[in-house]
């Protein structure tokens, strides 16, 4: 039939290779598949429906949207999460001509009637949008069939919790999306592993994979898990290249050069990079400028650069001065007249002197005065000579006069370590031990000279030599719940090193030079912002320890014993609660495990000479083991290790693989358990009351996703399945 065959016959009895149309070169053969494109419409649907509602701060907005604004002013802020989420949230406000004047001061304040909040919102939600059809894409590229690829992506769009985290100024939809795009063009990559090493379709993957890892470990931490699991993988189809004989020591070289390329230097670079971009934006000091050391503060504009600008470099006897721990909890040395009690609760004795502590305010009570190791007291100090390494001093606290003190007594909080103090005399046997030995641990930065704001010292108590320590320990009611201070055997730990922040001058006779060297705010390089930045986030993550009323635990995730609360209307019961559908959940826990027996039962046959599967099949199921079983193992076990304050939507990455697993255990189920046209009938018929039922739960947990519906007392107890989610019927409302 003509137009059936590019063959036709020349005139000679011989067949010809028609030539293309001259206009074909023009031509753009577009297959649209029109599953796809409905399953990315009722998406895009479900996610964008009533976006701008409410229009008040909801849950984690406080965070997020203050950020996005502080990004804006170019106010410095401190978070726990990488920039790329907070950035690409900025980026949109700013499109949308948001200022960042609005403060997210609490949960539940109401926006601006101008208020861009459809900008802030649309991106999260456009990424949450896109989940249904990446999951259908990472199923297909799989090899499975196009049925268990929709019901993924059907799984995906009918999960509340994903509903609800994708509508609002929040970035975990946005690492759960680059997260399925890591997995999705893992997939395309090692598809074209044995491809030449520089082949254009493998670069353009590799690329894209690259790209998704860095996005991945950009927006939240958590990233790592499945990356690692990328990672596994990665290296399995590497080490395949290596040991194929067929392959070049030229072949092997090239492939080791683009996994280094692609998989190490490009993400290193562009995670750099993006935190460059973060800390060039960020240039004012702002409200979290506390956490970050003395140098860090003085190299923004305003805050302490302003406050120490002008005052003296060099730390001389006669200095007046605050030191503050470079480690943990931003705090400085403080003491105040009260005493130790004599005993403390466990029975222990204690010296009764002047108690020392560290405080995390700024305060009068943080200021000491440096004098020589012979002055009796601070009128008898004369020299105003700079203070050099390995000096010996004393320290005299300014408001009580009292001289910092350690002696062999065990410390209130950590019995072993010494007791610091301020000396009193009590005129009792017990003698002052007041001199500290200055070590300077950047000497060779400040030509030997102590430095305010610059110089990092150990002081080492010289009788007993022990380092001036904070322990992190929070002291009881009796020293006013600031944190411990004590001296250790140990020196060579970060929580004995110190730095003056602020810093005085002056002749206590009005006749001796005052040295005339002063500070000036200094340009603290992008790599060492980056490398304290970075230890920063990485232990302030573990500090994360306060109660919370909707706080959960990794075991009670997987069957949803606790909800969170994100809004509640001040006018009506209307709330915003974040539950995941829990048919599903509790399915994919079934899943998980028959997924794991089918692959135990396949292999032991296997390994008995039965050929269940092709070569290319064993791959698949190997491959969803790994991802789905593996991924939901690897981005929940993590927590379990963690002593952190921890919600439910911590969940949500493991909940992803989890929610993929469903239609391959199926799917496998059907193929290799079903064996009768009986059973499989009877399996469709139950699995479509499933899909239904599914579906039907969506719906009914729908109002608490977009919060849109005032609730009666019985709808919040219809709608509270399990006690422990704690849903809200206000009585008094209007």
């Amino acid at each position: 039939m003509a137009g059936d065959s590019d063959i036709a016959d020349d005139g000679h009895g011989k067949s010809a290779q028609q030539a293309p149309p001259a206009s074909s070169m023009f031509v753009v053969n577009l297959r649209i598949n029109l599953l796809l494109a409905a399953i990315t419409v009722l998406s895009f649907a479900t996610r964008m429906w009533r976006l701008q509602d409410p229009q008040e701060v909801v849950f984690d907005e406080i965070h997020f949207g203050k950020f996005a604004s502080m990004y804006l002013k170019g106010v410095f802020f401190f978070d726990v999460h990488p920039p790329l989420g907070k950035l690409l949230i900025a980026l949109m406000g700013h499109l949308g001509g948001y200022d960042g004047s609005f403060d997210f001061s609490r949960i539940g304040a109401e926006y601006p009637c101008l208020f861009p909040i459809g900008y802030l919102r649309i991106l999260p939600a456009v990424c949450g949008s896109l989940l249904c059809p990446l999951s259908y894409l990472v199923l297909a590229e799989l090899g499975f069939h196009q049925h268990t690829a929709v019901l993924a992506a059907f799984l995906i769009l009918t999960d509340n919790s994903l509903l609800v985290q994708s509508r609002f100024i929040l970035i975990d939809s946005l690492l759960l999306f680059s997260l399925l795009c890591m997995v999705l063009f893992l997939l395309k990559f090692v598809k074209h592993n044995t491809s030449l090493p520089f082949s254009m379709l493998r670069a353009a993957w590799g690329l894209m994979l690259s790209l998704s890892i860095t996005a991945s470990i950009s927006i939240k931490y958590s990233g790592l898990f499945t990356l690692s699991l990328v990672y596994l993988v990665l290296l399995y189809y590497l080490w395949r290249i290596v040991i194929d004989k067929t392959n070049t020591l030229t072949d092997v070289a090239g492939h080791l050069s683009v996994y280094f390329i692609y998989f190490v230097l490009v993400p290193v670079v562009l995670y750099c990079s993006l935190f460059y971009i973060h800390l060039s934006l960020l240039t004012k000091s702002g409200p979290h400028d506390g956490r970050m050391s003395s140098a860090f503060q003085a190299s923004l504009e305003g805050g302490l650069a302003k406050i120490a600008q002008g005052q003296p470099k060099e730390v001389a006897y006669g200095s007046q001065i605050t030191l503050r721990s470079t480690h943990g909890t931003p705090c400085w040395l403080h003491s105040h007249p009260e005493p130790y009690p004599v005993r403390y609760s466990d029975n222990r004795g204690s010296s009764a002197q002047q108690q020392v502590t560290c405080y995390t305010f700024k305060d009068i009570n943080n200021w000491w005065i440096v004098v020589d190791k012979d002055a009796e007291s601070v009128e008898d100090q004369r020299s105003t000579a700079p203070v050099k390494n390995g000096d010996v001093i004393q320290l005299v606290h300014g408001v009580t006069g009292r001289s910092l003190n350690s002696h062999d007594i065990a410390a209130p909080m950590t019995p072993h370590c010494m007791e610091v103090s301020c000396y009193i005399d009590y005129n009792i046997s017990s003698t002052p031990q007041t001199l500290w030995r200055v070590e300077l641990l950047n000497s060779d930065q400040t030509n030997d000279t102590w430095h305010a704001i610059d110089s990092k010292l150990r002081l080492v108590h010289v009788t007993t030599s022990q380092a001036l320590k904070f322990t992190g320990q929070q002291l009881a009611e009796w020293g006013f719940f600031q944190f411990e201070v004590a001296t250790d055997r140990i020196h060579q730990q970060e929580a004995t090193v110190w730095n003056v922040e602020e810093h005085r001058l002056s002749s206590v006779d009005g006749q001796h030079t005052v040295p005339s060297d002063i500070w000036n705010p200094g340009k603290l390089g992008f790599w060492e912002k980056f490398a304290e930045v970075q230890f920063k986030m990485l232990s302030a993550n573990q500090e994360v320890t306060q109660e919370h009323q909707y706080s959960s635990s990794p075991m009670e995730w997987p069957t949803m014993q606790r909800g969170v609360a994100y809004w509640v209307s001040s006018t009506s019961n209307a709330q915003i609660h974040f539950l995941g559908n829990l048919l599903t959940w509790i399915t994919g826990l079934f899943a998980l495990f028959f997924l794991s027996v089918i692959f135990a039962v396949l292999s032991l046959r296997w390994r008995r000479g039965c050929q269940d599967l092709q070569p290319d099949e064993w791959e698949r199921l190997i491959l969803s083991v790994v991802l789905f079983v593996g991924g939901w193992t690897i981005n929940l076990l993590p927590y379990l290790l963690m002593e952190r304050t921890l919600f439910l939507h911590h969940y949500l990455p493991a909940l992803v693989h989890l929610i993929l697993a469903i239609p391959v255990t199926i799917e496998l189920f059907y193929t290799h358990v079903l064996r009768s046209a009986i059973h499989r009938q009877v399996a469709t018929a139950l699995l479509l009351v499933w899909v239904t039922a599914v579906l039907l739960v969506f719906l009914r947990f729908a109002p608490l996703s977009y919060g849109h519906t005032d609730f009666t007392e019985d709808d919040v107890e219809s709608l509270q399945w399990r006690e422990s989610w704690g849903l809200i019927y206000q009585e008094d409302v209007t």
